[in-house]
């Protein structure tokens, strides 16, 4: 028998509280998506008009890292656009057909997105750079419009820096807040958009850098072998941020647990409430961002009358609700810590008893 966040044991108990989060964490959210939003549409310019620009010079110059660049931008505006369609898209509300929101709309789109990167931007770059390591063509046109290049690489480096700026913000306040370090944030962060602005404005910094060293040796040396290589190695760049930010979204997609010390917490809370003999198995899920499914088979104290126990459980429920924002969906299903069965499923899942979320609660995570 489970029990827990139903509509009409909240309607029917006295302690009933309602199902949606407090408002200062809806006031939380809201703020996160609107600088997720923010993050995304500032991103969508800056490569849009670096864009432009980079094809204007390649096409006068000839200079295949220049193209790469554009197709680089061009990866960089579908990967916005995908980007905003999973903000969107994502806050819908539960219905019959998805009983627990659309939260996951935006790990699919940005797993699109990072498709993306790799299709449009890395499969042309290394293309057009090994044509033209292979070619080695003249091209006296890069000679006379160098300055074209360079200026708007430049020009580039500012506006990219812009929207590297906000993401960067957006970031390490986010990670100050969760009081993690930036290597643990970007592992267990379950917002991907900002995440792959991030990566992307990162990728495109060192992309500039890439393509003037190309134009440079290409304007010392006289070979154009040095605009294939920087081609080549911008079209790495973009597979290795296509590799990763798809890493990352598909154990979002799989069903990625909550974060550790969010976990731990829960289990104490439960190990601590004077009904509760044990917990035996916990269980989360990431249903979205800022979005967590909980499960907890707990062995509850024998002396408890049915109605005690369904009370103790949307008890349960409610302060789960209150002490974290990101709880949206609570199952608590009563079992005795002695049955077999769970008992396997625990050691075969983590190896260990739950004991060891007690014993490793002040470890750093």
């Amino acid at each position: 028998m489970a029990v827990g966040n139903t509509e009409r044991e909240r309607d029917d108990t006295a302690v009933a509280e309602p199902q949606d989060p407090t408002d200062e964490g809806r006031e939380e959210e809201e703020s996160s998506s609107g600088q997720s939003t923010l993050s995304v549409v500032l991103a969508f310019a800056a490569n849009l008009l670096v864009g432009v620009l980079k094809l204007v010079a390649g096409l006068l110059t000839g200079s295949s890292a220049m193209l790469a660049e554009a197709a680089h931008s061009v990866a960089d505006c579908t990967t916005e656009v995908l980007l905003f369609t999973a903000l969107r898209r994502s806050v819908r509300r539960p219905d019959r057909d998805h009983p627990f929101g659309y939260g996951k709309e935006r790990f699919f789109w940005s797993m699109i997105a990072a498709v993306s990167v790799f299709v449009t931007g890395a499969t042309y770059s290394i293309y057009e750079g090994i044509s033209t390591v292979i070619e080695n063509p003249p091209d006296p046109a890069e000679e006379q419009y160098a300055w074209v290049a360079f200026a708007v690489l430049g020009l580039s480096a500012i506006i990219e820096g812009v929207s590297w700026q906000q993401a960067v913000r957006q970031v390490w306040g986010e990670k100050r807040e969760l009081n993690l370090s930036l290597r643990r944030y970007l592992k267990l962060s379950d917002d991907p958009t900002v995440k792959s602005v991030l990566f992307e404005d990162s990728a495109a910094l060192l992309g500039l850098a890439f393509a003037a060293v190309g134009v440079a040796l290409h304007r010392l040396t006289g070979s154009s072998v040095w605009d294939g290589i920087a081609s080549i190695l911008i079209g790495l760049l973009l597979a290795g941020v296509a590799f990763s930010l798809g890493s990352s979204n598909k154990a979002l997609l799989i069903g990625r647990s909550a974060e550790p010390r969010v976990l731990r917490a829960i289990f104490d809370h439960l190990d601590a409430a004077p009904e509760v003999v044990a917990v035996v198995d916990l269980q989360s899920m990431l249903t979205g961002t800022d979005s967590v499914l909980v499960c907890a088979r707990v062995d509850f104290d024998d002396e408890l009358s049915a109605a005690d126990l369904e009370r103790t459980c949307v008890r349960l429920d409610n302060e789960l609700h209150e002490q974290f924002n990101d709880v949206d969906q609570v199952f608590i299903e009563p079992v005795p810590r002695s049955d077999p069965d769970v008992r396997a499923a625990v050691l075969e899942r983590y190896g260990e008893s739950l004991e060891h979320l007690r014993k490793t609660r002040n470890a750093d995570v």
